[in-house]
């Protein structure tokens, strides 16, 4: 079976929360296609090996000055940005609204939703400027359904998601998409903030009875940032192994 292959030889893209998870296999594909990485991450040391950016900074998707002083670096670094993906992100705690403690919900929207504010704002202004751009913001199946037991994580991922829709609109005009992906369960390091209960009553609700690989993942990533994903924006597009039915 023949494979798609990605040439971004000329894109320079920023990944937050690259360290890893997810954002770093979406880095290793940008990277393994020719693109010069900048990875943000609020621990740059956790980042793994196997791929090298050029760029890896210590950045805070809740501060606006840290974002930024890692956009500034990244300019020096890489010239200009091409690609956004805002992936940094946190499950949170796993219990029902009424238990949850506030402050946990304040870190959870902080990370998951604000941040992925703070980094559209940062880049926007450089991007419009240039006349193009790519934001992929990273939403959730818990930003399309009600996902029990994850409600500030469910309550962030639908504002990314209106989010995401709101600023394809606005800068419609400026050369710059913005589309959200909206995944099921990638098995990384995150499991291990999710009881074996939750696992497994999350793995039963895909209808393809397993959970989304990162390397799917980066590679729908990486076609909606390329130019023959070109004529669309303020989509979300679907990762949830037949589990949304929109």
């Amino acid at each position: 079976m023949s494979q798609v292959t990605f040439d971004f030889r000329d894109s320079s893209v920023v990944i937050t929360g690259g360290a890893g998870g997810i954002g770093a296999g979406i880095g290793a594909l940008f990277a393994g296609a020719g693109a010069r990485v900048a990875v943000w991450d609020r621990d740059p040391g956790a980042f793994p090996s196997g791929w090298e950016p050029a760029a890896l900074l210590a950045a805070d998707v809740t501060d606006e000055a840290s974002l930024r002083e890692a956009f500034a670096q990244t300019l020096d670094h890489l010239g200009s940005v091409d690609i956004v993906v805002s992936s940094a992100g946190i499950t949170g705690p796993v219990g029902p609204l009424w238990e949850y403690d506030a402050d946990d919900w304040r870190r959870v929207v902080d990370i998951d939703l604000t941040g992925a504010f703070l980094t559209a704002k940062t880049v926007v202004p450089h991007m419009r400027a240039r006349g193009y751009g790519r934001i992929i913001t990273v939403a959730s199946i818990a930003g399309k359904e009600a996902t029990t037991s994850l409600s500030a994580y469910t309550a962030a991922k639908h504002g990314v998601v209106g989010m995401t829709k709101v600023l394809a609109r606005e800068v419609v005009k400026d050369g710059i998409t913005v589309n959200a992906i909206a995944p099921a369960m990638v098995k990384t390091e995150l499991f291990s903030q999710l009881t074996e209960e939750f696992i497994d009553r999350t793995r039963a609700l895909i209808p393809l009875a397993r959970f989304l690989t990162v390397d799917e993942l980066a590679a729908t990533v990486a076609w909606i940032a390329s130019d023959q994903c070109g004529f669309t924006t303020g989509q979300t597009f679907d990762l949830s192994g037949g589990r949304a039915d929109y």
